[in-house]
């Protein structure tokens, strides 16, 4: 009997394996075959350790979501440092320069998976419903810190980054918008306040362009 390590490890392979797929061919690729074969084990390897594959692509989807926490976390601490703009920006680009478009375009394309997702996520889509809620938590720290205008609306301002920061990354194909295309999106969405707004770059902007 597999130990718990040993599963953990099998689960991390193939979530890698169907990334990579995603990511590579998109959504309509995604088959429990080309997953396996991807992770390089025997197609009957997902099914051990899986109801259906559906149950699979929702794992994933929810692995995909727990990530953020890390980067919610640090989006937060980065309150008060560098610029609200750049540390935005930066982590829009870092958001849907990665997975999180290709996760949305597979959530959307398959009816069990939905179903499946609605038991965790009642309402909108998960990945984008997390994000929405990082941003505003980082926004209303800003606010609380005077770097945005009191009355600014934190739930409007944050659902309206991440869906024009999807919309910017929507086209898997083609040129990856650039950050400073991404700062022109944001400073036209957020109204920072004049203090504070100069300065280094703060450490989002500067892990963003160190990997660019």
């Amino acid at each position: 009997m597999p130990t718990g390590v040993a599963i953990r490890d099998v689960r991390e392979q193939l979530f890698d394996a169907a990334e990579r797929v995603l990511l590579r061919d998109g959504p309509n690729a995604l088959t429990s075959r080309a997953v396996t074969t991807e992770a390089g084990c025997a197609k009957g390897v997902l099914h051990r350790h899986f109801a259906d594959f559906d149950a699979f692509l929702a794992e994933l989807v929810l692995d995909r979501v727990r990530r953020l926490d890390g980067r919610a976390e640090a989006l937060r601490e980065a309150a008060g440092t560098g610029t609200v703009v750049g540390n935005l920006a930066a982590e829009l680009a870092e958001l849907f320069g990665s997975v999180a478009v290709a996760m949305v375009g597979l959530v959307t394309s398959r009816d069990g998976l939905r179903a499946r997702l609605r038991r965790t996520t009642p309402t909108g889509v998960p990945l984008l419903t997390e994000a929405t809620a990082m941003f505003a938590s980082y926004l209303a720290a800003e606010r609380d810190l005077g770097r945005l205008p009191a009355g600014a609306d934190v739930d409007v301002l944050a659902p309206m980054l991440v869906g024009t920061g999807h919309l910017l990354f929507a086209d898997r194909h083609g040129a990856r918008p650039g950050l400073g295309e991404v700062r022109r999106v944001v400073a036209g969405i957020v109204p920072v306040e004049g203090r504070g707004q100069s300065g280094p770059l703060p450490c989002l902007e500067r892990r963003r362009e160190s990997s660019s």
